[in-house]
């Protein structure tokens, strides 16, 4: 087998590393990083197979990179890519679904539970020393047990986040979808209800969607508005599906009792948002997959991909890719 050119545009761990240099020249250059983009740029033009994540590879990235035949992410997400400009180049785009969802549902339970009671508040309480005595109502936080979570998009994580809440919480579970899907959970704890049902009656609404024309702003006013009074709202799928400034206003207004976000429309969130100091907002830096074990499955899974495809098999995951019609 032929030695190709493979650039590894964002950290892998040194024994994945090893795995794509036992087979291939490597070029690492990660143009996030000071005085690595033009590296990056110039590896493009030799580079028959990428492995990373986040970076926008478009027509003008690939108009520089001739030899290029995958595209392997770090990512189950697939928004960074222009999938037509790929479908149209012949090129493989790989992900890596599967690996992540119980880390991802870990983490969106936990968010359930830090808003609902209150627990970043309450750290920060104690911390800057006002706990001085017996905590009074203005402290209470609200059940989680017993309340009913809504799930926006029932997938794998959306499944696993359901389980947690029904299994564990007897919480409950009302989950929207595109089609009809069963539950996966013992019967009568969980029902597929349209959108505006959803809305209406979840106490906690957790957001898993992917980012598609589809989905973009699917969360605006009017959908904030339906959404049951002093219910939570949590998103861990993609920013831009929910309206940041309808939700600055549906939090103003007292209408939602509180937000927690691990992903936001433009990412890393910049100083000047008024998301970042929202007392009403628990913000995260997009760590949903970020567990030692997880990323590490996700890298180790990425680098099958990108290696099965330069051999010519089938990747583990390969992304259906649609040209442009």
């Amino acid at each position: 087998m032929s030695r190709s050119v493979v650039l590894v545009y964002r950290e892998l761990p040194p024994d994945q590393l090893e795995r794509i240099r036992a087979e291939h020249e490597v070029i690492v250059a990660d143009p996030f990083l000071p005085g690595q983009e033009a590296p990056f740029f110039e590896a493009l033009g030799r580079a028959s197979g990428m492995i990373g994540a986040l970076y926008p590879v478009g027509p003008a990235l690939l108009a520089r990179a001739p030899e290029l035949r995958v595209v392997s992410s770090i990512s189950v997400g697939v928004d960074a890519y222009d999938q037509a400009a790929l479908a149209g180049r012949g090129i493989v785009l790989c992900h890596t679904p599967g690996v992540l969802d119980e880390a991802v549902a870990d983490l969106l339970m936990g968010m359930v539970l830090a808003l609902g009671r209150r627990i970043p508040e309450l750290a920060e309480y104690v911390r800057a020393g006002h706990w001085t005595g017996n905590v009074g109502p203005s402290l209470y936080g609200w059940d989680v047990h017993g309340k009913t979570l809504g799930v926006l998009g029932y997938g794998r994580i959306g499944h696993a986040v359901a389980r947690r809440a029904a299994l564990g919480f007897r919480m409950p579970v009302l989950y929207c979808a595109r089609s009809p899907r069963e539950s996966g959970l013992p019967e009568g704890m969980a029902r597929q209800v349209p959108l505006p049902e959803l809305l209406a009656e979840s106490d906690f609404l957790v957001v898993v969607l992917p980012l598609t024309d589809e989905t973009r702003g699917l969360l605006g006013a009017p959908e904030l508005a339906r959404m049951k009074p002093g219910a939570f709202l949590v998103n861990a799928g993609r920013g831009a599906v929910l309206r940041e400034d309808a939700l600055l206003r549906a939090l103003d207004e007292g209408r939602l009792r509180g937000a927690a976000l691990d992903v936001f429309a433009t990412e890393p969130l910049s100083r000047e948002s008024p998301l970042r100091t929202h007392p009403k907002v628990l913000p995260l830096p997009h760590v949903g997959s970020a567990t030692h074990e997880t990323r590490h499955a996700m890298a180790e899974m990425a680098t099958s991909n990108l290696l099965m495809a330069l051999r010519g098999e089938p990747p583990l995951a390969a992304y259906p890719l649609r040209r442009q019609s």
